[in-house]
């Protein structure tokens, strides 16, 4: 496995990047061929036009599968009113929109109010048909996902015990845990997630699918399932593995079946794998354009239902999904939550599907950060998604 495989895993990780070089992005995708990054490389350190390359060719440096859309899009109508000049004060800074855009990289943002497109942006050589990479925006998929397997019978409860569907872990830690306590990262089993430490787990472990099992049996409890929230990228992707086994399908196809096409996604996207051949990551790395990613914000806004107003999810999905945990109260079934009832799906170096069902708002973002996981730069775009709901919503 190459080291984009094993830390293209972290969502929110710990370790931070060197500067990027300052030297101007490609100007189009199709100018890309010159700058990948080598395949050994590790993708928390790619830099400049590298880094932006390697983003919107994941195809082309690790293995991946296909997702299909159908034949249909939904159709996201430009909004009556074109957002005026948005500012936010920041750090003791007024900063414009477009200093936002710049400071933090952001190749693509688009705001959607009432399903109407109020703003997009494409940056960094980016178009309205570039697909780029999730990382830990995925895991906010499998979770739907998860929903959609209850809703079809193959999971009977988010309560049933992770070993009900991976008997190779039985005997281990995970017998007292539930598929709620993964989802809630609240498993209650050992896990260092320090980048910084070498002898981590995060560094140590293999995630090919049976190294992954094999390393995680050995680990030992230190908390009762469901009281402590531990971030865990081994654990999201054994979310994936567990609806692997329950829907006896790749997670690709499901995606593809239940909520891309049928919902109406414009664009084919593609999903890493832990090795060739094998299963998706659940934890990382849906490569999709900007507008398919503010559709699945709409599908989360509207719990969960198609057009014709069938559903996918189980009725109030969303709402059990986006409350906040016994662990902690900033995080759900891998949603990560705001407080004022908005919630949403977050990968290193500012990947974003933001949804606010109080305004009828939701923000997709793709972005090339200079840091994978710098606490300023959330809270920058924080500052920055309420300013835009604002604007939207008349405040």
């Amino acid at each position: 496995m190459t080291p984009l495989t094993r830390l293209a895993l972290g969502a929110l990780l710990t370790a931070a990047v060197g500067a990027h070089a300052a030297q101007p992005a490609p100007a189009a995708a199709g100018q890309d061929d010159g700058h990948l990054p080598g395949a050994d490389s590790s993708a928390l350190f790619w830099q400049g036009r590298e880094q932006i390359a390697g983003f919107r060719n994941i195809d082309r440096l690790a293995p991946v599968r296909w997702i299909a859309a159908g034949d249909r899009a939904l159709e996201l109508p430009a909004a009556g009113d074109a957002i005026g000049t948005v500012s936010f004060e920041f750090a003791g800074d007024t900063l414009t929109l477009d200093d936002y855009l710049d400071r933090q990289r952001v190749a693509g943002l688009l705001v959607l109010k009432d399903g109407s497109v109020a703003y997009e942006r494409y940056r960094l050589g980016n178009d309205a048909q570039t697909r780029w990479i999730s990382f830990s925006v995925a895991k906010s998929v499998v979770a739907m996902l998860i929903g959609a397997a209850i809703a079809d019978g193959y999971i009977d409860s988010v309560d049933e015990r992770v070993t009900a569907y991976l008997p190779r872990l039985a005997g281990s830690a995970y017998d007292q845990a539930t598929i709620r306590d993964l989802l809630q990262m609240a498993s209650g089993v050992a896990w260092n997630e320090d980048y910084a430490d070498p002898e981590s787990d995060v560094a140590r472990a293999t995630y090919d699918t049976l190294s992954l099992y094999d390393y995680l049996r050995d680990k030992p409890r230190n908390a009762p399932p469901g009281e402590r929230f531990n971030y865990n990228t081994a654990e999201t992707n054994l979310a994936g593995t567990l609806l692997r086994a329950a829907i006896g399908n790749n997670l690709s196809t499901y995606l593809s079946e239940k909520i891309w096409q049928p919902f109406g996604m414009e664009s084919d996207a593609y999903w890493q794998l832990t090795e060739p051949g094998g299963g998706e990551f659940g934890g990382c790395c849906i490569s999709a354009t900007l507008r398919d990613y503010a559709r699945l914000g709409l599908f989360a806004l509207g719990d969960g239902r198609l057009a014709d107003g069938s559903r996918v999810l189980p009725e109030g999905w969303m709402a059990e999904s986006t409350r906040p945990s016994p662990g902690y109260d900033g995080y759900g079934y891998f949603w990560w939550l705001h407080g004022n009832g908005a919630y949403e799906a977050m990968g290193i170096f500012g990947q974003s599907i933001y949804v606010d069902p109080a305004n009828g708002v939701v923000i997709a973002q793709h972005s090339a950060r200079a840091e994978a996981d710098r606490e300023a730069d959330w809270a920058m775009q924080a500052a920055a998604y309420a300013a835009l709901v604002e604007a939207v919503s008349g405040g």
